[in-house]
């Protein structure tokens, strides 16, 4: 009888790491293992990295490559990104949460290529640095403020960042600027922000925003979102500031897209 009341004081404080938080299970472990784990691809663009070239970016940034556990880790709260990566050990892959037609091979979970012979494939990087959080993350919070790298200081140049929103089942997300400023661009190519109404950069595309002046709120369609945010190699400025929160109304109908309160204009600070 002692033995089974001490197993079972055992299972409960386990199970007291898990939980549910704004619909999303999660375990405290594989939040504090995947807060650190974040997508990289070189400036020039998709797969462009080597084996030792993407373990260099990681490891420029104070980190190293991730291990299929901490990207798993990162995956099952919400990490999704459609491009595949270098991680530990020489092994390519990327993360699924939702399965679709053009990604994933209509599965979800980790789709794993395995450990590569040929290390000079060119791929883009999973990389694991839990103090290294700023450039990018994961979101499932129910409402949240963050800031570009290294914010209220200037951003740096050729950076790359992602954040993955995720809010609650039947909720939508709502995007407000507080504060902009990015390189001035008419054609908006230099540095520049992405939204996507989605898991990744491949579906969804809301606009490209660059320059001094603040984007138009933004309301998702369902409850995912994804940004990008690039920076060229010259010229930086002070960066941004985002809040979003989670609103409490049903998704818009598949053929909808995400709006804000007014059309995305053309030119430097807002490309449909």
């Amino acid at each position: 009888m002692l033995a089974l009341l001490l197993l079972s004081a055992l299972l409960w404080h386990r199970a007291a790491a898990w939980g549910f938080r704004d619909g999303v299970l999660h375990n405290s472990i594989w939040l504090e293992r995947a807060a650190g784990v974040y997508h990289r691809e070189a400036r020039s663009g998709k797969y462009r990295l080597t084996f030792a070239e993407a373990r260099a970016v990681c490891e420029y940034e104070g980190g190293h490559l991730a291990t299929l556990q901490q990207l798993e880790a990162a995956r099952k709260i919400g990490f999704h990104v459609c491009a595949a990566g270098w991680m530990a050990k020489g092994r390519v892959g990327y993360p699924i949460v939702k399965a679709g037609a053009n990604c994933g091979f209509g599965k979800t979970g980790i789709v794993d290529y395995g450990i590569r012979l040929n290390r000079s494939e060119r791929w883009d990087a999973y990389c694991y640095n839990p103090n290294g959080k700023e450039c990018g993350g994961v979101f499932t919070d129910s409402k949240h403020i963050f800031k570009s790298p290294g914010y209220p200081n200037e951003y740096e140049n050729e950076q790359v960042c992602y954040w993955h929103i995720r809010v609650s089942y039947g909720h939508r997300i709502h995007l407000q600027f507080l504060e902009f400023d990015l390189e001035e661009d008419t054609a908006c190519l230099a540095d520049f922000l992405e939204v996507y109404d989605s898991y990744d950069d491949v579906n969804g595309f809301v606009g490209r925003f660059c320059g001094d002046e603040l984007p138009d709120d933004i309301i998702s369609t369902g409850n995912v979102m994804t940004l990008k945010f690039l920076t060229d190699a010259s010229v930086t400025a002070g960066g941004f500031q985002i809040r979003y929160s989670s609103l409490d109304m049903p998704a818009l109908p598949k053929n909808a897209s995400a709006q804000g309160k007014s059309p995305f204009l053309p030119g430097k600070f807002g490309i449909m």
